[in-house]
Order: structure tokens, then C-alpha cells, then sequence
């Protein structure tokens, strides 16, 4: 198994038959997926019901004959299974960069347990190495993405290798923010963003990850949150 493959593997101990799952996004979580497939079809887990947070995860699911339901019918969930793009030392996260932050968000907000797959390159010190995604209505798009660039980032909005805009499974564009020293103060950002009109979601997880499963060229480790 690759890095990946061993911390899906490891995350998957955690599901017990009869569970409401959250399928996350991604390359990462897209193993779980096909990892929990495979145990439901050798009869290993039964009952399982899962809310997917992507129309590809949901596609994925669907293939594999992973009974998918709404967060609506299904109210809290017992688990829910991602992965991420970066996590610092508090197990605060930046995720979507597979461009499904606001169903992930709104879906695992409803885990009582969120557990996170990564392997160990994803670790950083300080959230903000790489681009924060933030997702924003079209209208006057231009507009949202020169307030994100005062907020002391380079800010772009994300296009297509033939330069049309992404466009999320919600019909919104995405913003990539990069922040040359980091994020200086990840939960007074998150609030910036969520004041501002127009912006409608971002990819700073913070405060929700349970556990991150950590997989390494020495072998895999689980990281708790403290309380």
C-alpha cells in the first residue's frame, strides 16, 4: 500500500456496521471510499448509510453499491472520513483544493467524529503554505477577488487549463489566496470571510477534526485533539 492507502486503511477500523457515514472528497478520501466498497461487498460491514459530500464522491459511492441518503433523513452522523491539505500542530485544517469545501464543511459538521487520512507531507506548522480556497458567488466576482487580495494575500480566482472559471458542484467560482509568511491568525480570518457578502464558504477547518491518521515513510500515526 502507498501512504494513502494505508491511513484510508487505518480510518476504515473506525467504521462499525449500522453507521451513518460522510464520504468526503478527493484523491485521498476516494480510496476510503473504494476501501469501504470493498468490505461492504465481502459482507464485512452491513447497514452502513452515507451522505457523500461531492457529486464525484457520490458518484463513486454509487459504483460500488455504497447506500447513499441525505444529511435531511439521516440528521447527526457517527463518522465522517476525509482527507485534507494541510493540518497544523492543533489539527486546524485547509481542505478544498478538490473544490468541494461546502459540502464537506456543512456535512461534516453533523460528524460526531471526523477523522482525517494525510500522509505526513501534508503536516505543517503553520496553515497557510499552499493556497486557501475560498468560495464566492459570480456575481461581481472581480469585486470579492480584490477584497481578498487587501486582506494581505495574493488572490486568484481559480480557472480551468482552458481559462474558464472553476465552477463548484454549487454553481459558484473559487478564489485560491496564497499568504507568502502563512496565516498569521487562521480563526480571526475565518471570521473575516464568513462576515463578508458574497463569500460563501472557505477551507479553513477549524476546531473539527477528531483524530488525523497520519501515514509515513516509519509507519502511521494517530493524532488526537486535545480539549
Amino acid at each position: 500500500m502507498n501512504l494513502k492507502q494505508q491511513a484510508a486503511q487505518c480510518a476504515l477500523e473506525y467504521v462499525q456496521s449500522g453507521m451513518r457515514v460522510g464520504l468526503g472528497s478527493g484523491s485521498t478520501a476516494s480510496i476510503f471510499i473504494d476501501l469501504l466498497g470493498a468490505k461492504l461487498q465481502r459482507g464485512e460491514l452491513h447497514g452502513i448509510r452515507a451522505v457523500a459530500t461531492s457529486l464525484a464522491s457520490e458518484r463513486l459511492a454509487q459504483s460500488l453499491g455504497i447506500s447513499l441518503h441525505t444529511l435531511a433523513d439521516l440528521g447527526q452522523l457517527d463518522i465522517a472520513v476525509d482527507g485534507a491539505d494541510e493540518v497544523d500542530p492543533a489539527l486546524d485544517l485547509i481542505k478544498g483544493l478538490g473544490r468541494a469545501a461546502l459540502r464537506e464543511k456543512i456535512i461534516e459538521s453533523h460528524a460526531d467524529q471526523l477523522i482525517i487520512i494525510v500522509d505526513e507531507a501534508k503536516l505543517t506548522p503553520r496553515l497557510g503554505r499552499g493556497p486557501l480556497p475560498v468560495e464566492i458567488i459570480p456575481f461581481e466576482a472581480p469585486v470579492q477577488v480584490r477584497w481578498l487580495a487587501s486582506l494581505g494575500c495574493r488572490a486568484e480566482l481559480w480557472r480551468e487549463a482552458d481559462g474558464q472559471a472553476v465552477v463548484t458542484d454549487n454553481g459558484n467560482y473559487l478564489v485560491r489566496c496564497w499568504f507568502e509568511a502563512g496565516i498569521a491568525d487562521a480563526w480571526a480570518l475565518a471570521r473575516q470571510l464568513a462576515d463578508r457578502p458574497g463569500v460563501v464558504e472557505h477551507g479553513l477547518f477549524l476546531g473539527m477534526a477528531d483524530r488525523v491518521v497520519v501515514a509515513g515513510e516509519s509507519g502511521l500515526k494517530i493524532l488526537e485533539r486535545q480539549l
